[in-house]
């Protein structure tokens, strides 16, 4: 029980310290941004979640968020109405996601190694057809996502709860859910149940693609140009979440309140950072530490339950 609080605890813990340390972190105008900042990451890690329940993981997250968001706002400046363009913006990560859950499922390729390959490719081909230069022009429309309001809250935090109550639905409510638990806890097992291991496998990475598709999209909007660059080092940040949310890079472990619960507390170091300020290089280290003291926790955890 302990162990499930405990992101809770620290999330609490995290937001008393910041307002104690910076008078402007409490304010309106900030925690806006760390809303809009942080549901990049939220949309990102839900992805992941799926995907590390299963048993898998995916590298390629911030490269396949940088070229979805290049192709949406590609498809903008060509003239298509901005629904569309964050249609295909969306349908381009769920390719990726396909592509990388054929190649394990497939073909037995570890996904480590896979996801790792497909970043490479994603990126690159994103430097390529964009010659490594943003799209700029973009409808006026398209902020509406990353920085506009809806009933006072910022529409990036509407999409997230959205895509949250989707996950959790899956997670818990579908036999797809069910199977990625299976999976991730032992593949032979679930294998020998009859469950289709490669049918099943390839819909998890097609859903994080898919998400990762959208975050992609709202990350261009929030900046509003579609950046070839974007999503450096935000695969860790999403594998961050879901660790310090309590999934477990064995798999068969992992929850999507936990994850928003990691996602935030990420993006609080971040923001709790810059207005500190607390170098940028100084604030990656910290990432790298943080995943280290989470995987670590949940090997003491396993080990005290016995597994």
């Amino acid at each position: 029980m302990i162990q499930r609080l405990l992101p809770f605890l620290t999330l609490g813990v995290l937001l008393v310290a910041l307002s104690l340390a910076s008078p402007h972190f409490l304010t309106a105008t900030n925690l806006a941004s760390v809303a809009r900042q942080t549901a990049v990451i939220n949309i990102l890690a839900l992805g992941m979640t799926l995907i590390i329940v299963a048993g898998g993981i995916d590298l390629s997250a911030g490269a396949v968020l940088a070229f979805a968001g290049l192709i949406g706002t590609m498809a903008m400046e060509r003239g298509l109405p901005v629904a569309l363009g964050i249609a295909a913006g969306a349908a381009a990560g769920a390719a990726w996601g396909l592509t990388n859950g054929l190649l394990v499922a497939r073909l037995g390729i570890n996904p480590f190694i896979v996801t790792l390959g497909t970043l490479g490719m994603a990126r690159g081909i994103t430097l390529i057809i964009s010659d490594g230069l943003p799209v700029h022009q973009v409808p006026a429309g398209f902020g509406f996502l990353g920085g506009g309001a809806l009933f006072g809250v910022p529409v990036a935090l509407w999409v997230v709860a959205a895509c949250a109550l989707a996950m959790h639905a899956i997670l818990e409510r579908t036999r797809l859910g069910r199977y990625a638990f299976a999976i991730g806890s032992n593949p032979e097992a679930a294998w020998y149940a009859g469950v289709p291991l490669a049918f099943h496998t390839a819909s998890v990475y097609t859903i994080g693609g898919l998400l990762a598709g959208l975050a992609g999209m709202l990350e261009a909007s929030r900046l509003m140009t579609g950046q070839p660059t974007a999503g450096q080092g935000y695969e860790l940040q999403a594998i961050a979440a879901v660790v310090i949310g309590g999934g477990s890079l064995r798999g068969g472990a992992g929850s999507v309140p936990g994850t928003l619960v990691g996602a935030f507390i990420m993006g609080l170091l971040s923001n709790g950072s810059d207005l500190l300020g607390i170098s940028p290089y100084l604030q990656q280290a910290l990432i790298g530490a943080v995943i280290i003291l989470a995987v670590f926790a949940d090997e003491l955890r396993k080990r005290a339950a016995g597994e």
